[in-house]
This record gives C-alpha cells, sequence and structure tokens, in this order.
C-alpha cells in the first residue's frame, strides 16, 4: 500500500490504517523437570525497496526505524510480561550463546582435522616398520637358509656314517634344502607368473601387505584393549595407539634376540681401592657390582651385614677378592700427605725477622717489658700506645731490623706448639725479677725452653729496686742448669728495667745477635704455611685466627687448612688493624675466612682446592672424634675401676660438671688443663662444654640438664639466655682473671671432700653386774676404770679383749636419773643400741669421733 492510500482511508476520523509486515506468536518450549516457557515467535516480510516504491524517503527512514523497533521491543515485553531492558538482556545472551556455539563447533572441525592427519601419520609409521620387519625377517631366513646348506654340506664330506645312515641323512638335507628354497626362492610357476604380472603384481602385494598389517594392528589393539571402562564402551576407541612403554618393551625383546643381549656379558676386573674401614655399599659401588649381591654374599658366610653397615680392611679385600677384582690398600691419613710440600730451594731462601716470646713468673715484668719494647718501635711513633689485641706484634728496630714478639700468658699456646712438635719460637726470653729471683713457673718457662730446643736469653728485670740481687738470680739459674756467658756458659744475660726503659737496647742487640747465629731464612715464594697462635668468635666478623706464617706468602683468596678448620682467605689484618694484601714469613696476621675457630697451636697450611681442603679437615674430624671416644671409653674404664674401690670401701668420688666459655680458644684451653690439674681421686671438675663466644640459650639448656654452673671468661650472656638461666635456676659467674676462677673451683671441690674422722679414746668401764628392765632391756651395771664416759658416744664391748660388738651408747643412768658424763672411779648403768648381749665381766671402751674437714692442697 502507499502512502496515499494511508491518507484517503483516514477520513471520517479513524485511526490511521498501518501495514502489518510482520506476523507474531507463542511457542511453547518444554525443558526437564517439567519446566516450560513461551517464546513470542515473529515473521518478518522484506521490503522491496526501489526508485518507484513507496518505501520511505532516506531523510525519514532512520527514525521511522528506531520507532518501529523500540515498538516491537515494548510490545513483546508486554506480551512476556517483563520489561524492556530485560528484554533486551535475553536477546543478547541468546547471541552471545549463538556466537560461543559457532566457536565450538569451528574447533570441533579443527580438532578432527588433527586428529585424521596425526591417525594418518602412525599409520605410514606403523606400514614402514612393519616393511622393515619384513625385510629383515627374510633376510635373516635367508642367511639361516645358507648356513644350513653349509653345514648339510660339512656333515655330509667330514662326519663319517654307515652305509644304512647315509641315504636318509642326505634325505634330510635335501628337505631342509628345498624348505629353505621354499621360504626363500619362488617357484618356477611363480617366477613365471612374476615375470607375466610385472609391476601390477608387485602393487598387488603392496596392498595386501598393507592390509595384513592393518588386520595385525586392530588385531593387536583389541588383544591389548583390557577391561571395559565406560570412556571405551561409549567412545570410538579404534583409533587407540600402542604405549611408549610398549613399543619400548618390544624394541627391547627384538634386540635381545637380535643380538643375544639375555647372555650373561663377561665380568670386568676392576682394582678396588680399599682404605682402612668402608661400607658395604661403597664397596659395591667401586667394584661394580649390586649391593644386593654384596649383601647375599655376607649372608652366605654367616655375617647378617646390610649395605651401611661399616667392615674393615681385611674383610672388604675378602670380598673384592671373592668377586675376582684386585685390591690397593690405602690409610685415611694418606690425604696428608705431600700436605706440606717440597723441602726448599737454600738458593731460594731469604733471610727472616726473628720470632721472640717472652716467658716468666707471674708479676716478674713481663707486661711491662713486652710495652717498653713495643716503645721502640720506630714505625708505630705516637700510635705506640694502641692496645695489642692479637697477642704477637712485630717492631722495627733504628737500624732496621724486625723482631717478631709473642704474648703467650699461661704458655697455653707455647706448650701446645710444643706438644703437637711446632717449633714456631726461634728466641726465648726468660724474665726473672731481681728481687725475687727464681720461682716456681720461671722453672716451668725454662723446662717448656728446654723441651722445644729454643736458645734462651735471661733478662733480669726490676734492678732499679733497693733490693734488686742481679748476682742471686743468675747463681740460682745454675741450679736448673742455666749458666750464663759472665760465668763461663753461652747463655746471654742482660739486666734491664722496664720501668726506667734501662737496658732495652741491650736486649734488643742480644736478641739480633742470636737471630744472626742460627740463620735464619725462608722461601717467601712459595704457599705459605705455619702455626696458629690464638683464635676466637668475632660477633662482627665470625671466627677470627691470628697465625703466623712460617715459610711462603699468605695471600687474600688462598685456601687455608688449620687443624679441623678451612676456608678461603677473605682479610688480612695487621696488629694495627690494618689491611693487608699478603703476609710474608715471621709476619703474626688476623685472618678471616675460616669456618671455625681453631686450636691454638694447630698447623695452617695453603692447598690448591676446596675439595683436598674439604678432605683433610673430614679426616682430622674424623680422627679427632675416633681420639675422644677412647678417651671416653678410658674414663669409662677409670670409672669402673672406681666403683670396684667403692665397693670395697676403700674410695668415694664426686664430680663437678661445669660448662666453660671464654673470649678466646687459648683461655678456655688454660682453664681446662688447670681444672684437669687441680682435681683428684675423690673429686674432680669435669668440663662438659667448653667453647669460644658468649653465653647462648643452649648453653644454660645444657647446664641446666647436667646440673652445671656456667663459668664466662671475659663474656657475657644475652638478655635471653640470662632470663632463661633466671628462670630454670642456673648459676652464671663472670671472671676476669683465671686465679679467681680456679679459686672458687677449688673452694668447691673441697667442700665436696668427706670430712676426715677423727676418733678420741675416753675411758674404760668395767660390768659388774647386769640387769634386766622390761621397757630398757638389759642395762649393764658398770664401774668407770679409766677416763670418762659421755653420752652418745661410740661403745666398743670388749670380751677377753676381742671386739665382739661396736655401737653407740644409748643410755648413761647413774641411780635412776639420766646424766650427761661420768667420770673415773664412779658407777653407773649403761645400755646400748640395738645390742643385748651382755656379760658379766666384759670390758666396755669408749670413744668419740670427731669429723675434720679437709680442703685441696
Amino acid at each position: 500500500m502507499s502512502e496515499t492510500n494511508d491518507t484517503g482511508n483516514n477520513q471520517g476520523g479513524r485511526k490511521p490504517l498501518t501495514v502489518a509486515r510482520k506476523s507474531a506468536g507463542t511457542v511453547k518450549q518444554s525443558f526437564s523437570h517439567g519446566r516450560s516457557k513461551q517464546v513470542v515467535v515473529e515473521t518478518k516480510k522484506r521490503r522491496a525497496v526501489g526508485p518507484g516504491g513507496s518505501g520511505p524517503t532516506p531523510s525519514d527512514a532512520p527514525g521511522k526505524q528506531t520507532d518501529t523497533l523500540e515498538a516491537r521491543l515494548i510490545a513483546t515485553a508486554k506480551k512476556l510480561g517483563i520489561t524492556v531492558d530485560e528484554l533486551k538482556a535475553r536477546q543478547k545472551v541468546l547471541l552471545e550463546r549463538k556466537a560461543e556455539e559457532a566457536n565450538r563447533a569451528k574447533e570441533n572441525i579443527q580438532v578432527e582435522a588433527a586428529q585424521d592427519r596425526l591417525r594418518t601419520e602412525q599409520e605410514r609409521k606403523a606400514t614402514e616398520a612393519r616393511e622393515r620387519d619384513e625385510a629383515e625377517t627374510r633376510r635373516k631366513a635367508e642367511e639361516e637358509a645358507r648356513k644350513a646348506q653349509e653345514a648339510a654340506a660339512a656333515a655330509a664330506v667330514d662326519v663319517p656314517a654307515t652305509e644304512d645312515a647315509k641315504p636318509a641323512a642326505r634325505a634330510r638335507a635335501k628337505q631342509d634344502a628345498a624348505a629353505d628354497a621354499s621360504v626363500t626362492e619362488p617357484t618356477g610357476d611363480e617366477a613365471a607368473s612374476r615375470g607375466k604380472r610385472g609391476k601390477g603384481a608387485k602393487d598387488d602385494r603392496s596392498d595386501r601387505s598393507r592390509d595384513a598389517a592393518a588386520r595385525t594392528v586392530r588385531d593387536s589393539g583389541e588383544r591389548r584393549r583390557g577391561k571395559l571402562t565406560i570412556s571405551s564402551a561409549l567412545g570410538d576407541d579404534a583409533d587407540r595407539q600402542r604405549s611408549l612403554a610398549s613399543l619400548k618393551r618390544a624394541r627391547d625383546r627384538e634386540r635381545e634376540r637380535r643380538f643375544g643381549g639375555g647372555e650373561q656379558r663377561e665380568k670386568v676386573s676392576v682394582e678396588v681401592t680399599l682404605p682402612e674401614t668402608i661400607t658395604l655399599q661403597d664397596l659395591a659401588g667401586r667394584m661394580n657390582e649390586r649391593v644386593a649381591d654384596v649383601v647375599k654374599f655376607m649372608i652366605n658366610q654367616g655375617e647378617m651385614l646390610r649395605g651401611n653397615d661399616i667392615i674393615d680392611a681385611d674383610t672388604a679385600e675378602l670380598i673384592a677378592e671373592e668377586f675376582g677384582h684386585t685390591v690397593r690398600r690405602v690409610a685415611e691419613s694418606d690425604v696428608e700427605i705431600g700436605l706440606e710440600g717440597e723441602a726448599d730451594d737454600p738458593s731460594l731462601m731469604k733471610p727472616r725477622p726473628p720470632i721472640v716470646t717472652i716467658m716468666g713468673h707471674v708479676d716478674h715484668g713481663k707486661t711491662s717489658l713486652l710495652d717498653a719494647l713495643r716503645s721502640t718501635d720506630v714505625v708505630s711513633g705516637e700510635a705506640g700506645g694502641i692496645t695489642q689485641h692479637i697477642g704477637a706484634y712485630q717492631v722495627q728496630l733504628k737500624s732496621g731490623q724486625k723482631i717478631t714478639f709473642l704474648d703467650t700468658p699461661g704458655h697455653s699456646a707455647f706448650t701446645a706448639m710444643r706438644a703437637r712438635g711446632a717449633n714456631a719460637t726461634d728466641i726465648a726470653i726468660l724474665v726473672v725479677a731481681a728481687d725475687d729471683s727464681v720461682m716456681p713457673q720461671t722453672i716451668e718457662s725454662i723446662n717448656h725452653a728446654k723441651a722445644a730446643g729454643v736458645p734462651l736469653i735471661i733478662a733480669v728485670n726490676k734492678i732499679d729496686l733497693h733490693d734488686a740481687q742481679p748476682e742471686k738470680v743468675l747463681t740460682d739459674l745454675l741450679q736448673h742448669d742455666i749458666q750464663v756467658e759472665s760465668m763461663g756458659g753461652s747463655t746471654q744475660a742482660v739486666q734491664v728495667s722496664a720501668k726506667s726503659r734501662i737496658g732495652l737496647d741491650e736486649l734488643t742487640d742480644a736478641i739480633t745477635l742470636q737471630a744472626e747465629l742460627l740463620e735464619l731464612a725462608a722461601n717467601p715464594d712459595r704457599a705459605a704455611d705455619g702455626v696458629v697462635i690464638e683464635s676466637q668468635l668475632d660477633k662482627g666478623r665470625g671466627p677470627v685466627a691470628t697465625i703466623l706464617v712460617n715459610r711462603g706468602t699468605l695471600k687474600r683468596g688462598d685456601i687455608v687448612v688449620a687443624g679441623a678448620q678451612w676456608g678461603k682467605v677473605r682479610a688480612i689484618t695487621d696488629e694495627r688493624g690494618q689491611q693487608l694484601a699478603d703476609a710474608g714469613p715471621s709476619l703474626p696476621v688476623e685472618v678471616l675466612g675460616l669456618d671455625g675457630a681453631p686450636d691454638p697451636g694447630e698447623p695452617f697450611v695453603v692447598v690448591d682446592t676446596e675439595a683436598r681442603a674439604r678432605e683433610i679437615t673430614e679426616y682430622r674430624v674424623r680422627n679427632k672424634r675416633q681420639v675422644s671416644g677412647k678417651a671416653g671409653a678410658a674414663a669409662r674404664a677409670s670409672l669402673d675401676q672406681l666403683l670396684s674401690r667403692l665397693k670395697d670401701g676403700t674410695v668415694e668420688t664426686s664430680e663437678l660438671p661445669v660448662v666453660v666459655k671464654g673470649d678466646v680458644q687459648g683461655s678456655v684451653e688454660a682453664i681446662s688443663m688447670s681444672l684437669d690439674k687441680i682435681s683428684t681421686e675423690e673429686v674432680r671438675a669435669r668440663v662438659i662444654h667448653g667453647a669460644v663466644g658468649g653465653i647462648s640459650e643452649s648453653d644454660v639448656l645444657l647446664a641446666r640438664s647436667s646440673n652445671a654452673p656456667i663459668f664466662a671468661f671475659n663474656v657475657r650472656a644475652n638478655k635471653q639466655a640470662r632470663d632463661l638461666a633466671e628462670k630454670e635456676g642456673v648459676e652464671i659467674r663472670y671472671y676476669s682473671v683465671i686465679y679467681d676462677l680456679i679459686d672458687d673451683v677449688k673452694s668447691t671441690l673441697s667442700g665436696m671432700l668427706a670430712p676426715e674422722k677423727r676418733e678420741t679414746f675416753l675411758g674404760y668401764a668395767d660390768i659388774l653386774e647386769v640387769f634386766n628392765i622390761t621397757k630398757t632391756g638389759k642395762v649393764a651395771g658398770c664401774r668407770i676404770s679409766e677416763g670418762k664416759v659421755v653420752r652418745g658416744c661410740g661403745v666398743r664391748l670388749l670380751r677377753d679383749d676381742v671386739v665382739i660388738h661396736e655401737g653407740k651408747l644409748k643410755t648413761l643412768k647413774r641411780f635412776k636419773d639420766e646424766v650427761s658424763e661420768v667420770s673415773s672411779g664412779m658407777e653407773c648403768g649403761m645400755a646400748f643400741e640395738r645390742y643385748e648381749d651382755i656379760r658379766v665381766g666384759d670390758k666396755i671402751e669408749c670413744f668419740q669421733v670427731e669429723e675434720i674437714a679437709r680442703t685441696l692442697a
């Protein structure tokens, strides 16, 4: 209809008519669980718009289309009973769902195409593998047939047989040859037919082989399908392929069949390196044998061992020889072979400064003399008063000569060096006070120097005092085989005063002269070695070791082994705290980088690799653990002896466990040695733990479990450790002087000593009559013949001068009254505790036991 018709039909005031371009209806959709839904279905008719049509003009078409769409939406929403926004949302969801379905269908098509390509590729590979197997099978059949023909021919010629057996053998050979030929060679008819068919026959044969291969694959797939599952029942698993494990097993079986892999391979004999002890598992690995085989062999020999059990070298050698291997025996100590390096070439030796140790008795001026000698250092200048921390330093004299001094208080480090055979000291200066002369620690110092084999220089100190007697000192030294030059000997003696700075130049001249006589020299162009003087745990820097270089030059970055510790040198500092790049011979330095604090006196050496360092330290740790185990066994043995003596009543022993923490390792070692010295068979102080560093919570817990006090020498406990110690009742004692610590331990051990019992005779009493009292028992009527009797004293009953009872007096009465004492010539009544075999004529000896406290010497 046109617009003119619409306008003409609008006469009469009625509502204008419109053309219905669409027809609408509702459709009921049913879902599961009884749900349904009314859906509006519209049928739209395409309106032809052209030049001569009655469509809307371009100017008003967009507006009318928008109004029409809005009207449709409103009408549809009213029919469904929802709002326009909800209708738009539903339409949007429908469009998105359609798009998703389209994408999903597209993806499925792509997946199916990929699966088809993969299936085709697998079928191609299977066909190629099958053709290769068939070709290999034909080749093997031909080879076996050829070998059979050769064997038959050889048997017919060489092997003698009877006349009856020869025709049979020839018949069997002909049959075998015919069978082989039927397998390998075609007959004449087949050859002719093949010649006629030509290429077409080859194609048919290929098609037949592919069909047979496909049937084989399907049949094998059916056989390998296994149990029925939901996926296999509902899905199409006709394209299921063999697993990789199945293919690998098939290849292994084919390889064994082809190359004879199932046969036992020939055993290879190897050289087995055996240490002193080895585990069965390690031994099996070195022999290239299975651990189960070695364990089975030991079980057959009657030894029930496991793989991680340890056996000795002799047993391991027998096992290795039984398995057909050769053995090379080595010891664990072989890791230290060549550790010290080769001997130095004399042409490479250069002079080095002397190393001097100052020893002497307490308060004889050792520290003052050290300070005075330090003031002669022309390099330090005004900084000569810097506090010395590392126990060793080097000074340079005005003449340019350098001298290295060691400060070893208590001789702990010096004794450790002597015990380990380390000769770190070149010259020893023995300081003797002119007013005290020779004292016990002076004699001890002389013995240390003689044992180490170092020359002595006598320094008679405090000569500026009014009561100084230097000549008496030199005379007293003669008793200990020390003869000075003024008395015809070879030992130098210098009179000095550290306080007044008298004789210091003469002392340094004597040191220089002695060093020239010793001709001290070292090779600086080699790997460094030396000795550890002291070690400690610094809170900010970690383990710090003071070392003295004997030979070579120690550089930053070297790998150092010191006792049971190792590490890479991170920093080198001298006694003034200055960083050094290297340290030459006779130079004491502090080294950072070790994994722990080594013991004083331990030698150190530079190694090539970290693996070598780790191997050496592991061996030394094991060796130390074994030594401590043997010491524990010896201690247990001594405890067994003490227990046996306890049963005999000959000794009573008690132990004081202590925990010792010190600032440096030398202090801990000196305290432990001092506590061992003051211990006796009856009482002893046992250091259950001694280490360097502050007191931690673990130390408190250890002390609590052992009921031991904690002795802290120049260290303190942190707040957590103090709180825990207060909570657990652990006593912490702080000391700065070692003698105070030793005195406290000595007084404690003295209190643990059993008091000494001393018996005092009181008197004798003769029994004149025996009375039987109902409640008291037998009471002896006695006359005191000698001395006196005290109530509660000890008594012995003598019968014919033989002691038949020893006990305690229970009752002492005179007439009817209890008395405390009865004198000689008086009569009294006495009764014994838990003893009533009293007769007339017996004699009673009265005595009193006093307990006297004992102290350690």
